[in-house]
């Protein structure tokens, strides 16, 4: 009992008086998006134009009904601002209807009414608005405060023996826009639910499609650091049995350069470790390089793709990180091309400039019958990674006839001179 008293106290008793002003509605539903723009500026203050018409209404009706008069006029001005202050102090609305109902039947010409038309349905207006801009609960407690309501007048103060049924009317009318609003409000926030579950479920699939490509892109990287110290490793070995009786300094710091060489790899694979997954199987070629993308063209040639390879700038060695992501680049640009763009063209671009090596890769409209697969971004997401990884930019974004590209830019510190290799 208390629990319910403490309900009804912060839903219709507490900042009776609080304003709370209607915004406008959004214009993005499926109606109103259609709307001309000079239309659709204002189709926000639909709620706000309904609720003042059905006020003029109940105004005319109850001034028009009703034996005129000043206390007429009085009864009618206030039914009606019942109506209009829905739109700014809800639960104040709703207590000043219930106040205008005895008001009307007592100075209407209806008798032994209950409930006068005009007030009839300036309160169901007031509830359903109400409920509307409230919770389920506070829709229950109207219901119930009106029921309360109805009884007291029915039983203990009526005039007459005599009852029209209007109250009872009332009662079974608000029951059922008050249930269909509480239906409402639950599948709104069911689908508040839903979107917003989308949304965190969103985040995380992209969080883990980063970190996916994030670990693909580290063993890869892995395999050409471990190539090239290992090389390091046996040169150092080597290097003084090269040399006829080598100075004990020389010997000593090729061999320094050995254990650093074999700690530095051991590092490697034990990082490598933490991110690799348990099926993952190192390869037994060394990575791909830019001098591989023939290889890979012709391939893709094959698989149906008609594809256009052009270089421009003198060709010269690029870092291996450099080279294995340029590669990496092109292969899932012409893989994407196959999957979303069949039966279309596409062109690679390879530009080795003074600052580093710019990628252009872009296909033609897709054409046939052969229906696109859907993408989830995952590819998009691993080439931004690879030039993010190296300082790089990259731009995707649709032609104009229809059609896919993909810039890149990988900055490459250009080669030092024999000039500056050497001391001066």
């Amino acid at each position: 009992m208390t629990g319910a008293l403490q309900g009804l106290r912060t839903d219709l008793l507490h900042d009776v008086f609080a304003f709370r002003p209607l915004a406008p509605m959004a214009t993005d539903g499926p109606v109103t998006r259609r709307l001309p723009d000079r239309i659709r500026a204002h189709a926000g203050w639909t709620p706000h134009a309904v609720v003042l018409s059905i006020a003029l209404f109940v105004f005319a009706l109850a001034f028009t009904a009703m034996p005129h008069s000043l206390v007429i006029l009085f009864i009618a001005s206030l039914t009606a601002l019942a109506v209009v202050m829905t739109l700014i102090r809800p639960i104040a609305a709703f207590w000043l209807a219930l106040f205008c109902a005895p008001l009307a039947e007592n100075f209407s010409g209806y008798w032994n009414a209950s409930w006068t038309p005009s007030s009839f349905i300036a309160y169901l207006t007031v509830m359903t608005v109400v409920a509307l801009r409230t919770r389920p609960r506070t829709a229950a407690w109207m219901w119930l405060v009106t029921a309360a309501y109805v009884f007291v007048t029915e039983t203990f103060l009526a005039t007459t023996y005599y009852s029209d049924g209007s109250s009872v009317g009332l009662l079974f009318v608000a029951a059922l826009m008050l249930l269909a609003v509480t239906v409402w409000h639950v599948r709104r926030d069911a689908e508040q639910e839903v979107a917003a579950q989308q949304t965190v479920t969103a985040v995380e699939r992209d969080r883990r499609t980063l970190l996916e490509e994030r670990t693909t892109i580290a063993r890869e990287l892995h395999d050409v650091v471990a190539h090239h110290m290992s090389v390091v490793a046996i040169q150092a070995e080597a290097a003084p049995y090269r040399v006829e009786n080598p100075p004990p300094e020389l010997e000593q710091a090729f061999i320094t350069i050995r254990e650093n060489a074999v700690a530095a790899l051991g590092e490697l694979r034990r990082i490598l470790g933490v991110v690799r997954a348990e099926d993952y199987e190192a390869p037994d070629a060394p990575q791909p390089v830019l001098a591989d993308l023939d290889t890979l063209i012709a391939n893709v040639r094959e698989a149906g793709l008609d594809v256009e390879k052009t270089g421009t700038g003198a060709v010269r060695p690029l870092p291996p990180g450099v080279e294995l992501s340029a590669y990496r680049i092109v292969q899932e640009a012409l893989s994407n091309t196959l999957r979303h763009a069949p039966g279309s063209s596409a062109r690679v671009e390879v530009s080795y400039v003074l600052g580093g090596l710019g990628l252009r890769i872009v296909n033609t409209a897709p054409r046939g019958l052969v229906k696109a697969s859907p993408g989830a971004g995952h590819g998009i997401t691993g080439m931004r990674e690879r030039v993010t990884m190296l300082d790089g930019v990259m731009t995707n974004e649709p032609t104009e006839d229809g059609g896919y590209e993909v810039t890149a830019f990988i900055p490459v510190a250009p080669p030092a001179t024999a000039s500056e290799e050497s001391p001066s």
